[in-house]
């Protein structure tokens, strides 16, 4: 059985010829050309693993083939290798931004081609089971297996791993900040840090502060300077909670952070560079907010580049009872009490509850249940809802089962959803979380005709 299939470019016959012998001794499965022309040709048609590469070639050169090879999808990039009798370590340093995984000079040794080939095949590997891993766990922070849970999956999984802006729409406790812990997780930005600002919990005169920091003289003389959260996010995740609170003044100079990637602390000479992915949530319809005057339609535009919405817990009931047992789990082993059990009666009870808290308030209730609650099981009467079932959802009173209920609150939510766009489906599909396809035929089954 053959080993790691590489590639080895190289305008000199003599050292194709020997690389080749010497490393199929090693049990390397190998290929051999001779330009930059000919090895974008080969992995065109087939996959290798690692890629020995000269950096001066005829025709394109080794540095040029390199950033074409860099183009290639994740899966099917092999781990490169530059060789080179005149390197320096401009281009060494050159090539390993464009993505190369180890630069070996002339002449060549058996020792030192074998190590690099060695660990660039284990790295290689060891990045493809990791991202194989990443794509199996499916997103196991949002915990839920409704249609709009498994869309919003879906929704991240497209883009976590890309650097645009994102938008998160949803009520307060629904889970936005949970959403855009993990799509920093999941993203290149992973290792960097991932800060926070809430924009509806600092007072108006502090949050310019916070953002950006400042610079100021005291009265002893002293500078004194604060670092400000952006900065703070420098190679990660900047998350802007509740941005609909924020002041237009302080709007207008995150605009410009945003712009230019560089701000200015309040009170300081100079200006600072940045890079942050930034992410934004709101509870608020900010296109209405627009129309009031309370927020600035380019800012808008900025952060909603990719937009989702975080669905209500009372539009994901069937979620209820997963989330309800993680939860009690969680808070038993944090505080050291026996497992716990929610009765059938508690479940219908849960479900039917409207949950105006999300679920932040169903994370509380169990820790609340947790502490306070004796006993193994828990009883729909344990619950401190309206005799443990209606929980005062008036909505569910004339209904005969519990998929009545459902029904009518699904059928309610899309109705509010295509109130909202105006009866554009499309728009609507967007919000809901589903194809348009998949929309129509639940309007249909629902009972829901569309506006012309």
């Amino acid at each position: 059985m053959r080993g790691p299939k590489i590639l080895i470019v190289d305008d000199e016959a003599n050292i194709r010829q020997s690389l080749s012998g010497v490393l199929g001794d090693e049990n390397y499965d190998c290929t051999a050309v001779a330009s930059g022309e000919a090895c974008l040709e080969a992995l065109s048609r087939e996959s290798y693993e690692a890629l020995l590469l000269d950096i001066w070639l005829p025709g394109i050169d080794g540095l040029t083939t390199l950033s074409h090879i860099q183009e290639l999808p994740a899966g099917t990039r092999p781990a490169v290798i530059m060789i080179s009798g005149h390197g320096n370590i401009e281009t060494a340093v050159k090539a390993t931004k464009l993505g190369a995984f180890d630069f070996v000079e002339k002449p060549l040794t058996i020792e030192k081609v074998s190590v690099a080939l060695k660990n660039a095949v284990q790295k290689r590997r060891t990045d493809l089971e990791l991202e194989r891993l990443r794509e199996d766990t499916d997103w196991p922070e949002i915990i839920g297996d409704s249609v709009a849970v498994k869309a919003l999956r879906q929704q991240l999984k497209l883009m976590a791993g890309t650097n645009g802006r994102v938008l998160i729409y949803g009520e307060s406790g629904a889970g936005k900040e949970l959403v855009a812990r993990a799509i920093h997780r999941a993203s290149q930005r992973a290792n960097g840090p991932f800060v926070e600002v809430n924009c509806a919990a600092i007072p108006e005169d502090q949050i310019e502060i916070e953002l950006f920091g400042h610079r100021r003289i005291t009265n002893e003389g002293a500078v004194d300077y604060k670092i400000g959260k952006l900065q703070k996010a420098h190679g990660g995740t900047f998350f802007l909670d509740e941005v609909g609170d924020m002041s237009l003044k302080t709007q207008a100079k995150l605009l410009r952070a945003l712009d230019e990637h560089r701000f200015e602390p309040v009170g300081a000479p100079h200006s600072i560079q940045v890079d942050a992915r930034v992410i934004a949530a709101t509870n608020k319809n900010l296109e209405k907010e627009i129309e009031r005057g309370n927020f600035r339609e380019d800012l808008f535009y900025r952060l909603n580049v990719i937009p989702f919405t975080v669905p209500p817990l009372r539009d994901r009931a069937q979620d209820i009872p997963q989330l309800a047992n993680h939860f009690l789990h969680e808070f038993s082993v944090a505080y050291g009490r026996k497992p716990k059990e929610l009765s059938d009666d508690a479940l219908e009870a849960l479900m039917l509850y409207p949950w105006p808290g999300n679920v932040r308030e169903l994370r509380n209730l169990m820790e609340r249940l947790v502490i306070l609650h004796p006993q193994r099981r828990i009883e729909a009467r344990h619950l401190g809802f309206d005799n443990g079932r209606r929980a005062g959802n008036a909505k569910s009173e004339g209904f005969s089962s519990l998929h009545e209920v459902k029904e009518a609150a699904e059928r309610d939510y899309i109705l509010r959803k295509l109130e909202e766009t105006g009866g554009n489906v499309t728009r609507a599909s967007e919000l809901l979380g589903l194809e348009r396809s998949n929309l129509y035929r639940k309007m249909k089954t629902l009972g829901i005709v569309p506006k012309e």
